[in-house]
C-alpha cells in the first residue's frame, strides 16, 4: 500500500533566466520536483506515492549499506535495524521515513530539521537541516548536522536525486562523471575494492550514452575545481543537467532503472561524502564532536536554455 508523502512545500521564483519552481516533500526532505521555465530536470511521482527507489530523499547519519546492519566501533559491535531484507542491509540511514519540520519558509526557499534521536544500533544526538533555495540556474540544497549528544558520534550525508531534462528520451542522454576510481562491490551491493577507471568499461570522463549502460554502482576519486565537484548528463541538442557538490561530496552513485513510474528510463546520480560500508572502512566517514557543526551543499543546474 502506497502512502502520501505528507506536507509539501512548493517554492516559485522568477531570475533573469526564467521560472524556476520546486517542490520539496515533509517526509525525507525529499525533492519532488524542479523545473526552469517548464523544463521537468527531475522526474517527479504521485502525491500518494511514496518516493520511486528513493526518489529525491536525504540519505543521514549514512548514504548506501552497512552489511548486515552491523558496525564496530574499537570492541564494540552496534546492530542496526535491517531496512534492506533482501540483501540484509541496513540501508540509507534513519530519517528516510521522517517527517521533516519546517523551521523557515519564503517563497523561494525552505529550510527543514529533523533530530536523530539515539536508538537501536545508533546511540547518539544529531540535529540535522537541509535548505532548499532556487537560483537563476536551478537549485542549491545545504545540510546542517550538529552533534546535541554527549559523545562523538559518526556521521556521512547522502542525497538520491534522480535527474532529467524534460522532453529528451533519458536513454539518449550522455552520461558524464568526473571520477577516477570505480568501487567492486559483491551480490549484496557491497564493496570489495576500489580500482582505477583507467582502460575499463567504469570510465565515464568522456561520456558514455544512458542507454547503453544498467548502473548501481559507486564511484570515487572524484575530480573538483575550486572546491566543486560537477557530474553531467547532455542531450543531444548540447542542453545539459548537472549535479554539483562541494568537495566533502567525494564519492558518487550512479542508478539506472526501467521501474520509475512513467518514464521509460530514469538516472539518480547522488552525491554521497561516503561510499557503502562507511561505518566499518571509516572511508569518508566523520566524526562529530560534542557541540559540533558541519554544513555542506550540492545541487542541480540546467544550461542551454533562453528565457520566454
Amino acid at each position: 500500500m502506497n502512502l502520501p508523502t505528507g506536507d509539501q512545500f512548493e517554492l516559485e521564483t522568477t531570475t533573469s533566466t526564467g521560472d524556476v519552481r520546486a517542490t520539496i516533500t515533509a517526509v525525507a526532505a525529499g525533492l519532488r520536483s524542479l523545473t526552469i521555465n517548464g523544463i521537468d530536470l527531475v522526474p517527479t511521482y504521485a502525491d500518494d506515492q511514496t518516493p520511486p527507489s528513493g526518489s529525491g530523499i536525504v540519505l543521514v547519519p549514512w548514504p548506501n549499506r552497512i552489511r548486515d546492519g552491523v558496525w564496530r566501533h574499537g570492541e564494540q559491535a552496534y546492530q542496526l535495524a535491517i531496512t534492506e531484507p533482501a540483501r540484509n542491509n541496513a540501508i540509507h540511514g534513519l530519517l528516510r521515513y521522517t517527517e521533516y519540520v519546517p523551521v523557515e519558509q519564503d517563497r523561494d526557499s525552505v529550510t527543514l530539521a529533523a533530530t536523530i534521536f539515539p536508538q537501536l544500533g545508533y546511540p547518539f544526538l544529531v540535529r540535522t537541516a537541509v535548505r532548499y533555495e532556487l537560483v537563476s540556474d536551478g537549485l542549491k540544497v545545504t545540510h546542517f548536522l550538529e552533534n546535541v549528544g554527549g559523545e562523538p558520534a559518526p556521521v556521512a550525508v547522502g542525497t538520491h536525486p534522480f535527474v532529467k531534462i524534460g522532453g529528451v528520451p533519458t536513454e539518449e542522454l550522455v552520461l558524464r562523471l568526473d571520477a577516477a576510481s570505480h568501487l567492486e562491490v559483491d551480490d549484496r551491493l557491497l564493496p570489495t575494492g576500489e580500482v582505477p577507471v583507467d582502460g575499463t568499461e567504469w570510465d565515464f570522463r568522456e561520456g558514455r550514452r544512458v542507454g547503453d549502460v544498467e548502473l548501481d554502482d559507486a564511484f570515487g576519486e572524484v575530480a573538483s575545481v575550486d572546491g566543486v565537484v560537477e557530474h553531467t548528463l547532455v542531450a543531444p541538442d548540447g542542453r545539459s543537467v548537472s549535479v554539483w557538490a562541494d568537495d566533502e561530496f567525494a564519492y558518487v552513485q550512479v542508478f539506472t532503472t526501467e521501474n520509475y513510474p512513467g518514464e521509460s528510463r530514469a538516472i539518480a546520480v547522488e552525491p554521497m561524502t561516503a561510499p557503502a560500508e562507511a561505518f566499518n572502512s571509516g572511508k569518508g566517514l566523520r566524526w562529530l564532536d560534542p557541540g559540533e557543526q558541519w554544513e555542506l551543499s550540492w545541487g542541480i543546474r540546467f544550461a542551454g536554455f533562453t528565457a520566454e
